[in-house]
C-alpha cells in the first residue's frame, strides 16, 4: 500500500545546512516568525476590492468574512487563504501540476512522473471552460485575492518558514500567481485518494494463480446485508434496471495468447505470460505508489455521516452530524471559514459557513441558512486497470483485430539543482500507460522465453476523474442551494469523486443523493467464477470490456424524508442489488450498524447524544474473536495472566483504564492473527491492514477451521490449523506487549500503542534534521478507538499501532438554532508552526470534544477577538 512518508521523502536532499539553519533560528526566531505572521486586527489594502471586506476571527483564528459583492467575498476568501496556508497551498498545486521537482529537486521526479503520467493538470484546464460563467468567475477573483496577498508580501522569507528551510537546498525558487486551474486541479487530488477498489483489484490479480479461488472469496466475502443494513432499504430505492449486455460472444485472442488464456476474459492464463503479468501489475502498483497521499489512502479512509429528522430529534427540527475520515498531518485537511453576503440576493448569493480546502473557493460541507449537507466516501467503482497487448518497437497495441497506434506525447519536468527529465507519455483508449513509469518496466513486460511474438505487456488506467467535468459547478451550487429539489440539481454536476450526500433543512425534510459518474460495465462476458466486471484487471485488446458509458443521474440512489426519520452512511452497501453497478467492495458496514444502533436505544435524539455517538468505541467484532480466544486451551500462566484481561471486558477501546489495558491486548492479538492468517500468502508490498475486510473474512473462517488460510506457507511439512493460529497469536501478542509496555497487562495502555504523530507533509519526516522536525512536527496524542470503529481513528496491522487515519473534522448541525450547532478541526486554523492556531483544537479533536459553531452576525460579532478590514487598494497618482 502507498507510505503516508511519500511526500516527506523528498526532501532527502536537504542536508546539513538546514541544521545550522535551525540553530541560526534560535537567535533569529522571533525576527523570522514575526515576518511571516499574518495581520489579523485593523486595515489592509487588497488589490481588485471594490469596497471595504470585514473579517472576524473568533478565538481559535477561525474567519468569518462579509463582503457586499460576491466577487470581494471570494477576493477575501483567497486573500485569507493564503494569510494562513500558503506553503500548504502553493505545495498542492506543485504536486497536482506534476511540478513538485521545481521545489525540492530531484526527490520529486518520481511523483511528477506519475501525475505527468496521468494528466491531471491538463484535464483541469479542460474543466476549466466547461464551467458556468459565473463559477469561473468566483474562481478568478478567488486567484486574485491569492495574488493580492503574494503582492503584498516583501519577499519569498514572508510567506513561510517553510521556504526559509527549503532555501538551503533550493535558493532560486520563485513563488508564481495563482490561478483558477491551480483550484481545479485540487479536485484531482481529492478524487484520486477517495477513488473506491483499486487496492483491491490490483490485489485480486496478485493473488489469482498463487491461492484457489475458494480462498480468494474467503478473502473478499460478500456483504453480508441481513447482519448490516445497507443506507437505503428496497422500499426507499432499488435500481430501475440491470446493467450490461447479456449475450456473451467469443472472446477476442490477443497476440501469442493460447486457446485458453483466451477463455479466461479477466487475465491470461497462468501458464502462458503469469510472469509478465504480474510484472507489469506489480509494475503499476508501484507506479501509482509513487502519489503523494493527500487526504490519505486505505480502508482507513472513509467517514461517518447520518441525519434524523425533527419527529426523532429533542429540538423537533433535523440534526445532521459529518465527520470525514482521512489521513492525519499538520496542517489538517480542512479550513474552517463562512462567507456572508451582507445582503444575500441574486447577484450574492452566499450566506455559508463550514469546511473549506485551502486554495479552493467556497465551503466543501457545512450547511447555509436553509439547508446543511454532510459527505461520506460512496466508493464506486470508478478505475479499471486494463491489460494492453504493446508492441514497443511499432508503438502499437492490439484492439480487437486489429494495431492501433499508441498516443503519444512529451513532457519535460524541470528539476532543481538538476538537468530536466524528458519523458514520452503513451495512453490507449481507456487511458493512460501507468506501468511505463516504473524504471525497467518495458523489460519487465517482455514475452517470456520460448512465447513468440514482438510484444510485452502494459498496463493502462481508466479513470472517471481523467475526463473533464463540473464539479466546482456543483460547490458553488450547493453553497447556493435553499431546498432539496436544488440539492439535487447541485449534486447532479458532483461528478469526481462521488460521495454520499446527506441532506437537511430547517423546514424539517432530511434526504440523500448519491452522485457522481459511475461507469457501466459489460455483464456479458464471462469471467472468474463469484467475480464481477471491474474485480479484476481485464484484456485492453477486447473492445467488449470497454465501459459502456456512465449511470445516468436519475438512475443513481435517493431518497427523500424516509419514513423512519434516519439515514446513516458510514461506506456501507448503498442499496441491495441484482447486478453491483457501483461496486462490491463496501466497508462492511460495522461502524454504519453501530451507529443505527445507538440512534435507535433511545426514542429521541438530542445533540449531545449526535456528538456522543461521533466519540463511540465499541469495537463491533471483537465479541466474536473473543468468544474463540476463550475457548483455546493455554498451558502458560504468563499467557493466561493476559488473556485474563478480555474475561470481563466491555469491548470499548478508551486510551487507558480497565478497558484501555484489554483494548491494548486485543489489539495486540489481532496484529500477530492477522500476519499468521493472511500475510505469508499475499504480495509483500499488500499485506493485510486487518480492518473491516479481514474483520468479515475472520468471522467466516472461524467456522472452517481447515480453510487454507490458517496454513503457513513457512513451515514446510506442517498444516496449521484455526485453533493452532489463536493459540501462537496469543502467545506472540503477549510477548510483544511485555517488550513495549512492560510485564504487568493491568498498567497496559490502549494510548502507549495507539498515537497520532501529526507529520509536516514536507519538513517532518525522518531524512530532516530532528531540529527542523521538532520546529513543524506534533505528536504523541494518545487516541481512543480504531479501524471499523465509530470514533474511526485507524492503524494498520502490517505497520504497527499508531493512527493512520481519523476524523478529519467533526461537526454536528443543529437546523432548529443554527448557531447551536456544533464542530472542530483536527489541528487548527493556521499553517504557521509559531502561531497559537497551529494546533489549538488538537486537543478537542482528539478526546471528540467540540466548539461552538457560531453561524448568526450577531453571534458572531459576540465571539470575535479580531477584526480585519481589507479596503480597496488606493490608486496610484499618475505621473
Amino acid at each position: 500500500m502507498p507510505s503516508s512518508s511519500t511526500i516527506r521523502r523528498v526532501v532527502i536532499g536537504i542536508t546539513a545546512a538546514v541544521v545550522v539553519l535551525a540553530l541560526a533560528l534560535g537567535a533569529l526566531a522571533w525576527t523570522q516568525v514575526r515576518r511571516t505572521m499574518p495581520d489579523t486586527d485593523g486595515t489592509l489594502q487588497v488589490e481588485g476590492l471594490s469596497a471595504p471586506v470585514t473579517v472576524l476571527r473568533d478565538e481559535r483564528g477561525v474567519p468569518d468574512i462579509y463582503a457586499d459583492t460576491l466577487d470581494d467575498l471570494m477576493i477575501a476568501q483567497g486573500y485569507v487563504h493564503a494569510q494562513d496556508r500558503f506553503f500548504e497551498m502553493d505545495l498542492r498545486r506543485r504536486i497536482t501540476a506534476g511540478r513538485l521537482s521545481e521545489m525540492v529537486g530531484e526527490a520529486g521526479v518520481e511523483t511528477d512522473k506519475v501525475i505527468r503520467t496521468m494528466g491531471w493538470r491538463r484535464v483541469a484546464e479542460a474543466e476549466l471552460p466547461m464551467l458556468e460563467p459565473s463559477t469561473r468567475r468566483a474562481l478568478q477573483a478567488y486567484s486574485d485575492g491569492v495574488n493580492a496577498w503574494i503582492e503584498a508580501q516583501d519577499g519569498i522569507g514572508d510567506m513561510a518558514l517553510e521556504y526559509t528551510v527549503l532555501a538551503q537546498q533550493n535558493p532560486d525558487y520563485r513563488v508564481e500567481e495563482w490561478g483558477p486551474v491551480d483550484s481545479l486541479a485540487w479536485l484531482k487530488a481529492m478524487a484520486w485518494d477517495l477513488r473506491g477498489n483499486y487496492t483491491q483489484e490490483l490485489t485480486r490479480a496478485r493473488m489469482r494463480g498463487k491461492v484457489s479461488d475458494s480462498m480468494m472469496r474467503d478473502f473478499f466475502p460478500e456483504y453480508d446485508a441481513s447482519q448490516r443494513e445497507p443506507i437505503l432499504s428496497a422500499d426507499e430505492w432499488t435500481p430501475k434496471r440491470d446493467r450490461g449486455s447479456s449475450d456473451p460472444a467469443p472472446i477476442e485472442q490477443a497476440k501469442g495468447e493460447s486457446a485458453a488464456s483466451a477463455e479466461a476474459a479477466s487475465l491470461p492464463s497462468p501458464g502462458v505470460r503469469d510472469e509478465a503479468t504480474q510484472d507489469a501489475l506489480a509494475a503499476a502498483g508501484q507506479a501509482l505508489d509513487a502519489v503523494p497521499e493527500l487526504l490519505g489512502h486505505g480502508e482507513g479512509i472513509g467517514s461517518n455521516s447520518w441525519v434524523v429528522s425533527g419527529d426523532r430529534s429533542s429540538t423537533g427540527k433535523p440534526l445532521l452530524a459529518n465527520d470525514p475520515h482521512l489521513g492525519i498531518s499538520i496542517p489538517g485537511i480542512w479550513y474552517q471559514v463562512g462567507l456572508h453576503c451582507r445582503e444575500v440576493s441574486e447577484e450574492c448569493p452566499l450566506e455559508v459557513s463550514g469546511y473549506s480546502f485551502a486554495g479552493l473557493p467556497g465551503v466543501v460541507i457545512g450547511h447555509n441558512a436553509k439547508i446543511a449537507w454532510g459527505f461520506t466516501n460512496l466508493a464506486p467503482d470508478v478505475t479499471d486497470f486494463y491489460l494492453e497487448d504493446v508492441d514497443d518497437e511499432e508503438q502499437t497495441y492490439r484492439r480487437d483485430r486489429e494495431d492501433v497506434e499508441l498516443t503519444l506525447r512529451e513532457e519535460t519536468i524541470a528539476v532543481a539543482g538538476g538537468e530536466d527529465v524528458t519523458m514520452t507519455v503513451r495512453s490507449t483508449v481507456h487511458g493512460p500507460i501507468v506501468s511505463d513509469v516504473v524504471s525497467g518496466v518495458a523489460e519487465a513486460g517482455e514475452d517470456p522465453e520460448g512465447v513468440e511474438g514482438d510484444s510485452s505487456y502494459a498496463v493502462s488506467l481508466a479513470w472517471t476523474a481523467l475526463t473533464p467535468a463540473t464539479t466546482a459547478d456543483a460547490i458553488f451550487a450547493l453553497n447556493r442551494a435553499g431546498d432539496f429539489e436544488e440539492f439535487q440539481d447541485a449534486a447532479r454536476d458532483f461528478a469526481v469523486p462521488s460521495q454520499n450526500l446527506v441532506y437537511a433543512d430547517v423546514e424539517g425534510n432530511i434526504g440523500y443523493q448519491a452522485p457522481g459518474a459511475v461507469p457501466i460495465r459489460s455483464y456479458g462476458v464471462d469471467g472468474p467464477p463469484g467475480l464481477s466486471p471491474g474485480q479484476l484487471p481485464v484484456p485492453g485488446w477486447d473492445s467488449r470490456f470497454d465501459w459502456e458509458g456512465f449511470v445516468p443521474f436519475e438512475e443513481l440512489p435517493h431518497v427523500y424524508n424516509p419514513e423512519d426519520g434516519l439515514i446513516v452512511t458510514a461506506n456501507q452497501m448503498v442499496t441491495r442489488q441484482v447486478r453491483p453497478f457501483l461496486t462490491e467492495d463496501w466497508d462492511y458496514g460495522y461502524r454504519a450498524q453501530r451507529i443505527l444502533d445507538l440512534l435507535a436505544s433511545e426514542p429521541t435524539i438530542t445533540p449531545d447524544k449526535m456528538a456522543r455517538i461521533q466519540g463511540d468505541t465499541r469495537h463491533e467484532f471483537a465479541p466474536v474473536l473473543v468468544e474463540h480466544l476463550m475457548r483455546i486451551e493455554l498451558d502458560d500462566p504468563f499467557v493466561e495472566d493476559a488473556r485474563d484481561l478480555l474475561r470481563e471486558w466491555d469491548y470499548t477501546q478508551p486510551v487507558d483504564g480497565q478497558a484501555g489495558a484489554a483494548a491494548a491486548y486485543y489489539n495486540a492479538v489481532w496484529s500477530q492473527l492477522v500476519r499468521l492468517t493472511f500475510n505469508d500468502d499475499l504480495p509483500s508490498d499488500l499485506q493485510a491492514s486487518g480492518s473491516s475486510t479481514q474483520w468479515e473474512a475472520v468471522t467466516r473462517l472461524l467456522e472452517n477451521p481447515r480453510s487454507g488460510w490458517w496454513d503457513n506457507r513457512g513451515t514446510a511439512g506442517v498444516i496449521e490449523g484455526r485453533d493452532e493460529v489463536l493459540r501462537q497469536a496469543l502467545v506472540d501478542a503477549r510477548l510483544d506487549l511485555t517488550q513495549r509496555l512492560g510485564k504487568d497487562p493491568s498498567g497496559w495502555r490502549w494510548g502507549d500503542l495507539h498515537q497520532a504523530n501529526l507529520t509536516h507533509q514536507v519538513l517532518g519526516g525522518e531524512s530532516v534534521p530532528a531540529p527542523v522536525r521538532a520546529i513543524f512536527n506534533r505528536g504523541g496524542y494518545a487516541l481512543p478507538g480504531g479501524s471499523s470503529i465509530v470514533n474511526a481513528n485507524a492503524w494498520d496491522a502490517s505497520a504497527g499501532f499508531d493512527v493512520t487515519a481519523a476524523p478529519s473534522m467533526r461537526m454536528v448541525v443543529d437546523l432548529d438554532d443554527l448557531d447551536a450547532s456544533r464542530w472542530v478541526n483536527q489541528t487548527g486554523a493556521s499553517g504557521r508552526p509559531f502561531d497559537d492556531h497551529y494546533t489549538d483544537q488538537v486537543q478537542a479533536w482528539a478526546t471528540a470534544q467540540t466548539y461552538p459553531w457560531r453561524f448568526t452576525e450577531g453571534a458572531v460579532r459576540e465571539a470575535a477577538e479580531d477584526e480585519l478590514t481589507l479596503e480597496p487598494a488606493a490608486a496610484e497618482d499618475g505621473g
